[in-house]
């Protein structure tokens, strides 16, 4: 099955044409070029490497978030169109859940942590299942001195693998001390994410469970702050 996987959550998006699991091609956004810009001449690029067009493509995977508004909202009404002109499913992929499948200790738990900026990460804690990742609770926005404690709680005495793009904005938080003196790191990942979601999205597939353009919707984690400037209005009237 050939699919088309698509990460513009963040800065470091990335793009990738799956046969599979296994990548045909991939293309980080390496430059500060907006995403409205970037994406469909990028996209347009990795077909034609890959000697194929969209309407050749099975499915379309697409991150649903957490992460930008912006961003979130580009790749998903791309994804959303195409699906809806090529009459096409789409695998909805967590960004969190395709950072977890990344990490490379076989512990009990993973724990992927991205930087939500504002002294908060995006965080959620998965559990070691038949060989697959389970989500424990809900991914969240927290600062770290929230975050750890309820990671710490939730996992008890399993052993926790800890994965991020930035490991800092985990690390850098005093409530870190105690998971580093148990012996504990947090995986620096580096590379696209794109491959990984593709990676999920198959597996989304062979589970039947891709969905239509109609029922996706994104994953933001954090209200917009329209929304919340909005009901604080609403309340103080």
């Amino acid at each position: 099955m050939l699919q088309l996987a698509l990460d513009t959550c963040d800065s470091n998006g990335s793009i990738a044409v799956l046969r599979d699991e296994t990548v045909l091609e991939s293309l980080a956004h390496s430059s500060g070029e907006d995403y409205s810009s970037w994406l469909l001449p990028a996209v347009q690029g990795i077909l034609e490497k890959t000697s194929t067009e969209l309407k050749n493509l099975d499915f379309f995977a697409v991150a649903s978030g957490p992460g930008s508004f912006t961003g979130v909202r580009i790749a998903l009404a791309t994804v959303k169109a195409w699906a809806e002109v090529y009459r096409r499913p789409i695998a909805a992929v967590s960004r969190l859940e395709a950072l977890a499948t990344m990490a490379s200790d076989q512990t009990d738990y993973v724990v992927a942590v991205t930087d939500a900026h504002r002294g908060q990460v995006f965080g959620a804690l998965y559990q070691r299942l038949g060989g697959w990742l389970e989500l424990v609770g809900d991914e969240m926005v927290l600062s770290p001195e929230k975050f750890l404690p309820w990671v710490a709680q939730a996992a008890g005495p399993g052993r926790i693998s800890w994965i991020s793009t930035e490991p800092n904005s985990i690390t850098a938080s005093a409530s870190w001390v105690a998971r580093r003196d148990a012996g504990e790191a947090v995986q620096h990942f580096s590379i696209p994410l794109a491959p990984a979601i593709g990676r999920v999205g198959y597996h989304r597939l062979l589970e039947r469970r891709l969905i239509n353009g109609l029922s996706v919707d994104a994953n933001y984690v954090r209200r917009s702050d329209a929304e919340i400037l909005w009901k604080s209005g609403a309340k103080s009237r």
